[in-house]
């Protein structure tokens, strides 16, 4: 079938709206109208080539839509069923099989390889193949095929074209901060980065019952949101040293520090920030793949903190995203203030837009 689809070409060049052929789908695979998907950070490094997709592909890892046809094999979905679409994991290594679906041992193929598993794409431009399964999707586009286990059906009454961040990025931040940090009632946390990720652990923070949320960043229209969203405090991390900023605050540090800016400094500052027996988890893709932080083995020693990057905020879509929904449907979890909608055809002034500041999350309709 002809599909409509953001395609890109070049590395760090702008996505171009094309027709391209998808294919038949296999017996265990789901075919779904996107209704709309989310814009992650994690699609622009992959355009740029900072993390390797083959190119042309197209991208987007955060869909929402309408199952059309399910293949012969699939007995958990049925056409009409409504869907959010999660990263791609094999289900079956011990990883998985412990619910750990992110640490899958074919995660770096089945969601970078821009191929199904046995090398196979379902996109073509009527010249060469076009890299597909980004994530188990590529959900820039009309209709996407994906394993019908990488999909999680919701309620007919939750809104899909809202739903899409679900998928990935406001997953890993609320994960991060429930799933990995594991953030106890009364706990304080600092948040370094007010991004989508980093407001969605605000709000995850709040629900939990933090006692105090700092939140640092540069721009004056996140920390506010932050503030609107439940953090206690805000730090301008143009003002001056991060960690010092927030001793004023809290001079015993914190019990959790978030990172999800990727930069060397704000995680040294997170480490600096600390209270003994502290947690600090990293979620932040970094601008170089050689990026590292150097730590002082004594503070680690003398104050026994511990320090874990975190993938997808250690969370299986399958589980954590009904708890985000119902957490939402409550009111606990407010994540579509920060959402700002864009059509697919104008995804090249919606990235700059968020690049800028002038949207805190991206989603991308179809119609």
């Amino acid at each position: 079938m002809e599909v409509k689809a953001a395609v890109a070409r070049i590395a760090g060049g702008d996505f171009t709206l094309e027709q391209l052929t998808l294919s038949d789908m296999r017996a265990d695979e789901v075919l779904v109208r996107i209704v709309a998907t989310g814009l992650c950070h994690t699609d622009i490094v992959v355009r740029d080539q900072l993390l390797p997709t083959p190119l042309p592909a197209v991208l987007g890892h955060e869909g929402a839509g309408i199952v059309e046809a399910v293949g012969a094999d699939v007995t958990t979905l049925v056409p009409g069923d409504r869907v959010v679409m999660g990263f791609a994991a094999c289900r079956q290594c011990p990883q998985c099989v412990a619910g750990h679906p992110a640490y899958c041992r074919d995660f770096s193929a089945l969601n970078f390889g821009g191929c199904r598993a046995d090398g196979s794409t379902c996109l073509h431009d009527g010249v060469a193949p076009v890299s597909s399964h980004f994530f188990g999707q590529s959900s820039f586009a009309s209709h996407a095929i994906a394993a019908a286990h990488n999909l999680v059906k919701v309620p007919t009454e939750a809104p899909l074209e809202l739903l899409g961040p679900l998928g990935c990025g406001i997953m890993t931040g609320a994960g991060a901060v429930m799933k990995a940090l594991k953030l106890q009632t009364g706990e304080t946390i600092l948040i370094t980065g007010g991004g989508p990720v980093g407001l969605s652990a605000v709000m995850a923070a709040k629900a939990s019952g933090a006692g105090e949320i700092i939140v640092a960043d540069p721009l004056a229209t996140r920390r506010a949101m932050a503030l609107d969203l439940g953090a206690t405090h805000v730090i301008d991390v143009t003002a001056g040293d991060t960690a010092e900023q927030l001793r004023k605050l809290l001079p015993q540090g914190v019990d959790c520090v978030l990172d999800t800016s990727g930069a060397v400094p704000a995680i040294d500052s997170g480490v600096a920030s600390l209270a003994p027996l502290g947690r600090l988890a990293i979620v932040g893709v970094p601008k170089a793949l050689d990026a590292a932080i150097s730590l002082n083995i004594l503070t680690l020693l003398s104050l026994g903190i511990s320090i874990c990057g975190v993938t997808e905020g250690n969370a299986d879509p399958q589980t954590f995203l009904p708890e985000l929904i119902a957490l939402n449907a409550k009111g606990l979890f407010p994540f579509e203030k920060l959402i700002t909608t864009y059509r697919l055809e104008d995804i090249n002034q919606a990235i700059e837009d968020q690049h800028e500041g002038r949207c805190v999350k991206a989603v991308l309709t179809m119609a």
